[in-house]
């Protein structure tokens, strides 16, 4: 069984040390948006409330992203990521891109 991978926003993990720092560690994935989805959630848009066709498609996206940079954190052969951060751009009409990034380390 793979030790799961420590993940944090912070610079730092109280009470571990940093032995080495292995650089930095990304992972990304592009979503668009299903016609079938985007009908419900313009009909939702019309009376207000969560669009929860987006969401579960945004959440869906961090995950993956986020799956990703730890991925590549493993193949470096970190025990953590510090420094994690999320972020969106959108790159089409309807398609974002999630982003997540962060520093591999190795702790002692």
């Amino acid at each position: 069984m793979t030790p799961e991978m420590i993940v944090v926003t912070t610079d730092s993990l109280p009470g571990r040390e940093i032995a080495q720092t292995l650089g930095l560690v990304r992972g990304s994935t592009v979503r668009a948006k299903h016609i079938g989805s985007d009908i419900v959630a313009s009909l939702r848009n019309l009376v207000g409330g969560e669009v929860r066709e987006y969401a579960a498609l945004l959440a869906g996206a961090r995950e993956q992203a986020l799956d990703r940079m730890i991925a590549e954190a493993r193949t470096m052969g970190a025990d953590a990521v510090v420094g994690a951060r999320l972020e969106t751009s959108t790159i089409a009409q309807g398609a974002s891109e999630i982003l997540a990034y962060g520093t591999a380390v190795r702790l002692k």
